[in-house]
Order: C-alpha cells, then structure tokens, then sequence
C-alpha cells in the first residue's frame, strides 16, 4: 500500500513539476498559465497528449519537438523528475499528516522561482510571498510546541537579515535582495537544518562556479552574473533530507 501511495506522490510531483515548468514560462508574460495550450517555442504547434507526458514525452521524443525538431531544454524533464521524487522523499519523511500539505506547497512554488530565477535571475514577488505562508504553515504544524516554533522564527529571521545585510553592503553585488526573503522561508522550512543548508548552498554555489570559470577558460572571468536561488533550495533541502550535519563531520575530523 505504502508504495502505491508513494507511486501516487511520485505521479504528482511530476505532473506539478510540468506545471510549475508552465508557470515560471508565463508568469510576467501577460499569459495565462491556467488556460491555453501549451505550445512549441519555436514553430507554436500546439502541444497534444502525447506531447505532455512527464519525464517520457522529452525521453521518447530524444528532447526534440516533433514537428520542427528543434531542441526541448532538459530542465522541464529535471523539473518533472526532480519534483516527482522530492514528492515521494516528503511523503515518507513527514507521512500522511497535515503538514504535508504546505510542505508540497513549498516544493512547487520553490521550484517555480528556481526556474524563474535561472531564466531571469530574478525572484518573483508573488512567488516569494506564498513560499513564506506555506513555509510558515508548514513550521507551525510541524513544531513540537509553540515555542519550538518561535525559536525556528527567530533562527529564521537571523539568517534572512544576515542574507539582507550581505545585499545592503555588497551594493547588491553579493546577492540579490530576493534572495533574502527565500533564504527566511526555506530556513523555517529546514529548521533545524538551516545553518547546514546555508552552508550547502555556498558550497554548492562555490563549485558550480568553479565549473563555470573552468568552462569559459580564456574568455571574461568577472561579472558573471549566477543566480543564488537554486543554491538555496539545494542546500536547504539537502539539509533537511539527510539531516547531515556539516559542523559534526568537521569535529568528528
């Protein structure tokens, strides 16, 4: 029964993971993401059954549309995947409880900003403003007792002043201001993980920009412009699903 429940979760995750692929797309365009179709970018077929499977419409289509045969980006097959598995992960870590319901909430519309974030490197207000209500839900239901709860705020709100002073004092060179409020929801999220999905996320912004220097060996090495989000949401997640702790693995050294 448990698998079959996980199955469902699974299922879910990646047809929200298509979704959230859609939102992030139109949101700011002026387009609806609740109604009309879903349409190739570059000849505007639009898309039918076949074509919308999650995960296995890019698979059996080798990543091309089927019409003009132009590439399909890999990050709407990540996203499915990513968000069908993360479904399944939350599913088993909280089971069937009701906070799990802003928990998935939290997944959805982080991965909705993760995308809108590498597309624009910018954080959509809306978007930030329902990951900090469902994030808070999700702390509130969670929380052993109120005051398990307001420690987690107030742990919360130090990490997303710290991320908010980084902005103010780098000229937003260091981060961006949108950072700030997610860096908040994700450590109410993570709770007592936050300081390890903080650090996870540097470590993970610190490599991935190693690579990105070593990729463009010979042309311009300053002024790259990487957003931080996706950092945040790896770390944070990260943290919260293992329960590693970075600061005893370095004692323990």
């Amino acid at each position: 029964m448990s698998f079959l429940i996980a199955t469902g979760f699974a299922l879910i995750g990646a047809v929200l993971g298509s979704f959230a692929g859609v939102v992030s797309e139109r949101m700011n365009t002026g387009q609806s993401f609740v109604s009309g179709r879903s349409r190739c970018n570059s000849c505007a077929r639009a898309l039918g059954p076949y074509d919308l499977v999650p995960v296995l419409s890019w698979l059996l289509a080798l990543g091309k549309c089927r019409t003009c045969r132009a590439s399909i980006p890999a990050l709407y097959a990540l996203l499915e995947l990513s968000l069908a598995a993360l479904f399944v992960l939350a599913y088993l870590t909280l089971g069937i409880t009701l906070a799990l319901l802003p928990f998935l909430l939290a997944l959805f519309i982080l991965a909705v900003i993760v995308v809108y974030d590498l597309r624009h490197t910018i954080v959509p207000p809306v978007a930030s403003f329902i990951l900090f209500v469902s994030c808070i839900a999700f702390a509130l239901l969670h929380a052993e007792s109120l005051h398990t709860f307001g420690a987690s705020l107030v742990l919360a709100g130090g990490i997303g002043i710290a991320f908010l002073l980084l902005h103010l004092l780098s000229g937003g060179r260091a981060m961006g201001l949108g950072d700030a409020p997610v860096a908040f929801s994700l450590a109410l999220l993570s709770a007592g993980n936050a300081f390890s999905g903080i650090v996870f996320s540097f470590w993970i912004g610190a490599l991935c920009g190693i690579v990105i220097l070593v990729l463009q060996r010979g042309g311009p090495r300053m002024g790259i412009e990487v957003p931080f989000v996706p950092f945040l949401a790896a770390g944070a997640l990260l943290a919260y699903f293992t329960g590693w702790n970075p600061f005893f693995s370095v004692l323990a050294l």
